[in-house]
């Protein structure tokens, strides 16, 4: 699968790390973030997909087993080497999780700083353009280490109030995240309307989304238009781009990483200055 736009170039500057977060469930997480990583991938990013979800999903998209996952990675029982499942597309591994994850907050409990364990296991991370992380539906140990490994954060969003109501939790609980760990970075990218479509009750899940200021400046517009080719194509194990390529979800799936690449190069062109600055000083 090859995108017709240079992911790489853009992004290579630096290691972006996204976390695909809700708090709500079935709003279309993983779906979001298997299309970020494998659309990223296409352009020719080499990026790795973390499964943060005990509910072991990117596993199942993908069609792979692995007998090592996220759950010996944060104990401490497995290497990156273990746990990486290589050339599951043309510049895309992933890391799966199982629902053996599901016990990691009562197996961690007395593990010092164990918000950040993630981020410490990557941290000899290296080839890679992007990480995306899948997250589960609850402020969870998981859902914490994704939301400290990552830089931005992207939230999915279903048409309909309950989706509402936990984009909005868990924007607060990135609030909280930035009060308790104001030493890292951790921007909203994009809030990302999923399974658009012509009725009353996205025109009202708009004007919900609207009427939240902090929403309403990261809303990604025009989202991504209901299209049951989604559904279809994750039941087989491919993307949208290879089930159905001429789909609308393809088109708009495509325009999302594309708006993603070019925020990434916006904001290599703002800290180039910076960056210049520094290599001078030095």
């Amino acid at each position: 699968m090859s995108l017709q736009f240079a992911a790489r170039p853009a992004i290579m500057a630096r290691m972006h790390r996204i976390a695909v977060v809700n708090m709500k469930g079935g709003v279309g997480k993983t779906t979001t973030a298997v299309h970020l990583a494998a659309g990223l991938a296409g352009g020719g990013a080499r990026t790795l997909l973390v499964d943060a979800d005990p509910q072991g999903n990117i596993g199942h998209a993908f069609g792979v087993h692995r007998d090592r996952t996220m759950r010996d990675l944060l104990l401490g029982e497995a290497s990156l080497d273990d746990v990486i499942v290589r050339g599951v597309r043309d510049h895309l591994d992933i890391i799966p999780s199982t629902p053996a994850s599901f016990a990691l907050d009562a197996q961690l409990a007395g593990a010092p700083q164990r918000e950040t364990i993630l981020s410490r296991r990557l941290r000899g991370l290296h080839g890679y353009d992007a990480v995306v992380i899948d997250s589960s539906p609850a402020m969870s140990l998981l859902t914490y280490n994704a939301l400290l490994c990552a830089n931005d954060v992207v939230v999915p969003v279903g048409m309909d109030g309950m989706a509402i109501v936990g984009a909005r939790q868990t924007l607060d609980g990135i609030h909280e995240i930035r009060d308790l760990w104001p030493e890292r970075r951790l921007d909203l990218l994009a809030v990302l309307p999923i399974a658009v479509n012509a009725t009353n009750a996205t025109r009202a899940a708009y004007e919900a989304l609207e009427d939240d200021q902090e929403m309403r400046e990261h809303l990604y517009r025009p989202g991504i238009r209901q299209c049951i080719d989604v559904t279809y194509a994750l039941t087989q194990r491919q993307t949208i781009w290879e089930y159905a390529p001429r789909s609308r979800a393809a088109d708009d799936f495509t325009a999302f990483v594309r708006f993603v690449v070019d925020r990434a190069a916006r904001e290599l062109r703002a800290d180039t200055p910076a960056i210049e600055k520094a290599q001078t000083v030095v």
